[in-house]
């Protein structure tokens, strides 16, 4: 499955539309934290490494509230509203310098990942569902790009 990654310009702020809620159905919680995790794991070798907290504890934590975020967005659980309140992820991230290529290498650190996702049960991810997942990722990344690119 091939997936790519839109053109974005930052202030510009397309629609979004969420997930299906298979994903989360079929992925079920254990996994859809284990994706995260892997997510989160290969950001600490990237080179947007600086954008995530350095503390152990506190990059834990950051996992968790993305896990927690994603969860909900998919039609699981509220964790993050139980937890954070409202997500105002625009405002959330706006201490943080986004820019465009950071933004981009967010998303390909997402892609090997997508690719080789399975469900619960051990079968392929259907291809529809998860594009449905890695096209809100595409469009709500475009969102947080707050810094222009040099």
């Amino acid at each position: 499955m091939e997936l790519t990654i839109s053109h974005g310009t930052m202030g510009v702020r397309p629609p979004v539309t969420k997930p299906h809620p298979a994903f989360f159905e079929l992925l079920g919680e254990e996994k859809f934290r284990a994706l995260v995790n892997a997510h989160y794991e290969a950001i600490r070798e990237s080179d947007i490494r600086f954008l995530f907290p350095i503390d152990d504890e506190d990059f834990e934590k950051a996992k968790e509230h993305a896990a927690d975020f994603m969860i909900q967005i998919t039609g699981g659980p509220d964790y993050f509203n139980q937890h954070r309140g409202a997500p105002q992820m625009v405002g959330r991230h706006a201490p943080f310098r986004i820019t465009l290529e950071a933004r981009n290498t967010w998303l390909k650190l997402y892609m090997p990942l997508l690719q080789n996702l399975t469900t619960q049960s051990g079968e392929p991810m259907p291809e529809e569902i998860t594009r449905s997942f890695w096209n809100y990722l595409d469009v709500f990344s475009l969102w947080m790009i707050n810094t222009p690119s040099h």
